[in-house]
């Protein structure tokens, strides 16, 4: 059983940054792909990035070249460090693990980012 815990979201300026942390408990296997996904005010949950075991990262079109993602995987943590912060930005923003090879999947609590002046 593997639990998510999301840290790091607040309020910030434009252009701004900041940095999301997910904390997992449990096995993390080396089949599972770990990502941030977040949703908008009145729109749909959406991928922002992810990274395999393997180390290949995937980016949404819209935080290409500002956000990088990043795990340690000693520590079991996934990273979303996020620069260049935009009002667009603004969502809950969930970390999650999957599987490439299984229907598992399990998702964190969110973790609320508002990017405001």
């Amino acid at each position: 059983q593997v639990q998510l815990v999301e840290s790091g979201g607040g309020l910030v300026q434009p252009g701004g940054s900041l940095r999301l942390s997910c904390a997992a408990s449990g096995s993390i296997l080396s089949h599972y792909v770990m990502g941030w996904y977040r949703r908008a005010p009145g729109k749909e949950r959406e991928l922002v990035a992810s990274v395999s075991s393997g180390g290949s990262t995937n980016y949404a079109d819209s935080v290409k070249g500002r956000f990088t993602i990043s795990r340690d995987i000693a520590k079991n943590t996934l990273y979303l460090q996020m620069n260049s912060l935009k009002p667009e930005d603004t969502a809950v923003y969930y970390c999650n693990v999957r599987s490439s090879v299984t229907a598992f999947t399990t998702w964190g609590q969110g973790t609320q980012v508002t990017v405001s002046s």
